[in-house]
């Protein structure tokens, strides 16, 4: 069996949720008690850059004193600070001014093989040269699914996406290259570019002219965040060496899905997969913390798969002894950070099901979640509620379970809202009705109570910008639910005859899918309905 020789976490400050330096040095102390040697900042916008005011324009972003003072504190606890920005797709903060509309692909896709393009990168790898130490730097460049579809298509007609790709590589690279940086990349586009869009193909074969193509200096992400399978890990460890690069492994803390981490399905996915880094002789494997659609969970709620991920990358595979050392270091059983799962009401830990975003949201009119609904799950959310109250007295970081115990408290009566409210209303019960608007009022209130929780915890740990996405979808669910009761209000009272839309059909999610199953939905525009359908 090899060694892992480096240790590294991606800590992402970009999908709204921008850490303040005070957060940023409290977890890099962490980290080096736990034994990181790196840990990459995810910055795509927002960190600043010479004469371009829309770079990060109202987002939060880190000024470059700010950056130095990071990278001058990471040093004092022996971590390696490694910038993370984005070079191709994911600027969808930059892609929306018109400023960047004339080198804009498509969606959130730079134009490759425009000088002016390269001028922007030129100024981002300066910015980084001027406030990173490392000289270390991961480009990015994934999920570009769309490149050289758009202005490129307009401008050039179709060409092969694979050499478009690679082209821009290289002019990448060149630049990196002048400011004396080694990068590394994720590797996703260069499988799916002869897959038919498939990452995860490790029968996917490669040229010698594509494989020469790829500079021989830029390391490799392989990154995998949704399999316990040892055997998938290995053989697409197995079918990077066919690459002359240097692969690295990134797998996952799931924070990203709504208010709750997934913890139990991290730990078991990343034990599996640096089990097979192991024996595969990966030397330097890393643990991305992401937070898509709003940076809704706190960075803390995944400290059980960081700590984990430390110990399976040194071979200590014995729970046992890793919930001892973690308690010697937090002075909590890991199981107590492993609980922060539960609003998840999920069984399964191999399941990335979770209701507590998609039913926190659902409409109660609407219903468009409620086939999904099991109502004997209320009682399992007034035991989690209870059992988080309980341990923010005892564990660090006591106002994230303050936080999930209320989010609970409101699914206590939310989750199952719109299929009670159907049943009182086409029943025609008088008291049940009154019943009722009275819990609606209720649920207002826990809302609120929520709503404060949860921006404390924001404000305890990142920027004020950003959170102006939670007062929008927040207070619209508030607002949404007052609106539902005064209407029930108005009907009890005779003031209306009728309710339509609760007399329409509720259907399940998709045609095959049982009732009563819960749902991976965790996209806030597509729960609200927001999302426009053209």
């Amino acid at each position: 069996m090899s060694k892992i020789k480096s240790l590294g976490i991606m800590i992402d400050c970009s999908r709204d949720g921008v850490y303040t330096l005070e957060t940023l040095k409290d977890y890099l102390t962490l980290l080096s008690k736990m034994g990181y040697t790196y840990a990459q900042l995810y910055l795509e916008d927002v960190y600043e850059l010479d004469n371009e005011p829309y770079f990060g324009y109202l987002r939060g972003r880190y000024s470059k004193s700010e950056l130095k003072e990071i990278d001058e504190f990471s040093k004092t606890v022996n971590i390696e600070l490694v910038p993370c920005i984005q070079t191709l797709a994911h600027l969808g903060g930059i892609t929306r001014w018109q400023e960047y509309k004339p080198y804009t692909d498509i969606d959130n896709i730079l134009l490759a093989g425009d000088d002016r393009t390269y001028a922007l990168i030129d100024k981002m790898f300066k910015a980084c040269s001027e406030c990173f130490t490392s000289r270390r730097i991961n480009i990015g460049m994934d999920e570009a699914h769309m490149v050289g579809l758009g202005k490129y298509l307009d401008k050039n007609g179709y060409q092969n996406r694979f050499d478009i790709l690679i082209k821009h590589l290289n002019r990448v690279n060149d630049i990196a290259v002048k400011y004396g940086f080694k990068p590394m990349m994720w590797s996703d586009m260069f499988y799916r570019l002869v897959s038919n869009g498939e990452y995860y193909d490790p029968n996917a074969t490669f040229t010698q002219e594509i494989i020469n193509s790829v500079p021989e200096n830029i390391d490799l992400i392989y990154w995998d965040y949704y399999s316990w399978n040892k055997s998938r890990f290995q053989n697409m460890l197995k079918s990077h060496k066919q690459f002359r690069n240097k692969v690295l492994f990134a797998g996952a803390a799931w924070a990203w899905t709504g208010f709750t981490p997934h913890n139990r399905f991290s730990i078991g996915s990343v034990k599996s997969a640096l089990d097979a880094c192991l024996d595969e002789g990966v030397e330097d494997v890393m643990l991305t913390v992401w937070g898509d659609d709003g940076a809704e969970c706190s960075l803390y709620s995944s400290l059980s798969t960081v700590f984990c991920f430390a110990e399976y990358s040194r071979g200590n595979f014995d729970d046992e002894l890793i919930s001892k050392k973690f308690n010697d270091l937090f002075g909590v059983p890991i199981e107590t950070f492993i609980d922060l799962d539960n609003p998840n009401v999920n069984d399964n830990p191999k399941g990335l099901f979770s209701a507590s975003k998609y039913m926190f949201y659902s409409d109660p009119f609407l219903g468009i979640y409620d086939k999904s609904v099991d109502e004997s799950f209320d009682k399992k959310f007034e035991k989690v509620k209870i059992q988080l109250e309980n341990h923010s007295k005892t564990a660090p970081y006591p106002y994230i379970f303050k936080t999930l115990s209320s989010l609970c408290a409101v699914l206590e009566i939310k989750y199952a809202l719109g299929v009670r409210t159907r049943k009182v209303y086409k029943s025609g019960n008088a008291d049940e009705l009154q019943k009722l608007i009275d819990d609606y009022a209720k649920l207002e209130s826990r809302l609120y109570e929520f709503y404060d929780n949860f921006r404390y915890q924001w404000e305890k740990e990142r920027k004020l910008n950003g959170f102006e996405k939670q007062d929008i979808r927040i207070g619209g669910l508030i607002h949404r639910v007052k609106n539902c009761r005064e209407i029930l209000q108005e009907y009890a009272l005779g003031i209306r005859q009728e309710i339509p839309v609760l007399d329409e059909e509720i259907l399940t999610f998709t045609k095959s899918t049982p009732e009563k199953e819960m749902l991976g939905t965790s996209q806030w525009h597509l729960i609200s309905m927001i999302k426009p359908f053209f």
